[in-house]
């Protein structure tokens, strides 16, 4: 029992394994293969005798080849042991024998299928064949007591005869390296095999399993590569010139007219510009505006205050101040002097009501200045703009052609 559940699991295993590998084999079609198998099993050899009494084991080695996906041939021995026997005395003999045959195998399977590679998980075999039977060591027919006259044929040392084949086989896929079969024969021997005579020939029935060994496959490629222009069209972006409009400032020249009067405040008694409250700030400040103005002269009028000293005095002072101021305008300001008009009021006339702010001194003019503000236009402007297009190349792709 546990022999047959290995030899079931190893032929199921067989079948799945050609399944799974149908798929790599699509791509090209058998043409021959060889092979070597080695097979057991039982045999029954007919006689007049109790059928259930006469089984006995068999083995068979073989050797063949494929020419292609449907015809073989083999060459096969098949050998072991034959049994006959007496119903009636219920007494049985064995003797051996060996049968090298030549076989004409037919793969019906690849012959009717539409599969253009050979490769299929089962294949039926029908097969046909011509041999010789050798047979020797029948003496427990000798033993048995039997009276000549019920075994006048029985031959004695050995039997040499025809034997004519005919059967069936079912096999795992054949372009695996390892598979299982399944075969079964009829063998037509000469009369007298089994040591009796019934004016017809002997028969010889085999069932086997069988486990073989394929090597030296050989294919034909059911379809090659071409190489075949296809066009492909890519989407891609590139950047087109295109113009926009944009806000740009431009500078924009007026020429306006400015007025300054700017005063310059001293203490009492002072004179020298250098020694004035907030002289440096407030001579650059005039220097500045004095610059910027074109076509345009200056008065420098020097003040004094009422309330402190005589006239003359406060209108030496007034005049000292005015010029003191003039010469840091020329001196460190480079001024042009002849814009320049200095003048003293002394303390004829007061520009401030406070008596002390009219210790001071006042430049004044009226003249142009350019000035230059921006202004925001909307101008065209060019510039680039990315945007999908298509293009069309060919390309070389390897496609299968059928043969």
């Amino acid at each position: 029992m546990k022999s047959k559940k290995i030899v079931l699991s190893a032929v199921l295993m067989a079948l799945v394994i050609g399944t799974a590998q149908a798929q790599k084999d699509n791509a090209r079609a058998l043409l021959s293969y060889s092979f070597i198998e080695a097979q057991g099993g039982i045999q029954l050899t007919s006689t007049n005798a109790k059928m259930d009494k006469l089984w006995t084991p068999t083995a068979a080695f073989s050797f063949g080849h494929y020419f292609s996906p449907v015809v073989g041939t083999r060459l096969h021995v098949n050998a072991w042991e034959a049994k006959s026997g007496f119903s009636a005395m219920d007494k049985y003999y064995k003797w051996k024998y060996v049968t090298p045959d030549l076989d004409l195998m037919l793969n019906l399977t690849n012959l009717f299928s539409r599969s253009k590679t050979g490769s299929h998980p089962l294949n039926v075999i029908l097969l046909g064949g011509v041999g010789l039977n050798y047979a020797w060591d029948n003496d427990e027919l000798k033993n048995l007591g039997v009276e000549s006259s019920m075994i006048p044929l029985a031959w004695d040392k050995n039997r040499l005869s025809h034997n004519l084949r005919a059967g069936l086989r079912v096999e795992t896929n054949v372009t695996k390296p390892v598979g299982l079969s399944l075969e079964v024969n009829a063998n037509s021997l000469s009369d007298r095999f089994n040591s009796k005579t019934n004016d017809a020939d002997d028969w010889q029935f085999t069932a086997m399993l069988g486990l073989s060994v394929r090597f030296g496959h050989k294919y034909k490629p059911l379809r090659h590569l071409v190489k075949k222009p296809v066009e492909i069209v890519d989407t891609v972006e590139v950047e087109v010139p295109t113009t926009m409009m944009v806000l740009e400032k431009r500078p924009k020249e007026e020429i306006k007219e400015k007025k300054i009067e700017k005063a310059i405040f001293f203490k009492i008694r002072e004179s020298e510009a250098d020694a004035a409250k907030g002289i440096n700030a407030a001579i650059k400040e005039v220097a500045d505006l004095m610059k910027n103005m074109e076509n345009t002269s200056f008065t420098i009028t020097g003040y004094a205050d009422k309330g402190t000293g005589s006239a003359a005095v406060n209108k030496k002072y007034a005049r000292q101040r005015a010029e003191s101021v003039r010469d840091i305008l020329v001196k460190e300001h480079g001024l042009d002097a002849t814009r320049l008009t200095v003048d003293s009021k002394g303390d004829a006339v007061q520009p401030f009501p406070e008596n002390d702010k009219n210790r001071c001194v006042i430049v004044t003019g009226v003249g142009t200045v350019k000035e230059i503000t921006y202004e925001e236009v909307e101008v065209e402007k060019p510039t680039t703009m990315k945007v999908k297009k298509q293009q069309t190349r060919t390309v070389e792709v390897d496609e299968w052609v059928e043969d």
